[in-house]
């Protein structure tokens, strides 16, 4: 009876830490989800990037709708640069048919996204990172052939209005890693809808 009650608690154990997600310094695994253009996109095919930032977002949350111009500014700013952005839709569609693929696809027309929007489908790669929000972000460094985490949390500290926005949290930490010094603030509290499973 013992042994079953700490085998119990072992799984529980272990699946709360599996849902925990990525801290700072951690290893992202690689994923190959499907883009807008009907492709699969990996972070490996991304041979000469120094890093990303893979931002979790919809179009159907005001958050994420909101920080749309943010979100195409930062991949034009930083992919020359070697951080493209990589943004991952991570809803059930089932419950959010405004984030289907084919919605996602006018989206992206509709808006002109530059970047890769890719569809978790099965919700399996959000739950690794332990992204709760739309939009959430993760900035990852290229360091010795491992993606490693760097920064975790909201794009910037103003969601409603990007002309009053005082700290470019994102920014900040892409252009420190780009000038090899530290990050101001490796963790934010990321602001937006709750991703729907």
């Amino acid at each position: 009876m013992k042994k079953i009650i700490l085998l119990n608690l072992m799984l529980i154990a272990m699946s709360l830490n599996a849902q925990k997600g990525y801290d700072i310094g951690d290893t992202a695994t690689d994923f190959k989800l499907e883009n807008i253009d009907n492709t699969f996109v990996s972070l490996s095919d991304f041979e000469n990037a120094k890093g990303f930032i893979v931002i979790f977002t919809c179009n159907t949350c005001p958050y994420a709708v909101a920080y749309e111009d943010r979100i195409e500014e930062l991949n034009k700013k930083y992919a020359p640069k070697g951080y493209p952005v990589i943004a991952v839709m991570p809803n059930n569609t089932d419950i959010k048919p405004g984030d289907s693929l084919e919605a996602m696809k006018e989206r992206a027309k509709e808006r002109g996204f530059t970047f890769p929007y890719l569809i978790d489908k099965n919700q399996d790669i959000f739950p690794q990172y332990g992204a709760k929000k739309t939009p959430h972000v993760y900035v990852l460094a290229k360091e010795n052939n491992r993606n490693i985490v760097k920064y975790i949390g909201a794009i910037d500290d103003n969601y409603k209005d990007a002309s009053l926005v005082k700290t470019k949290y994102v920014e900040d930490a892409v252009n420190a890693l780009l000038s090899n010094q530290n990050i101001p603030n490796t963790k934010t509290r990321a602001i937006g809808c709750s991703i729907k499973i």
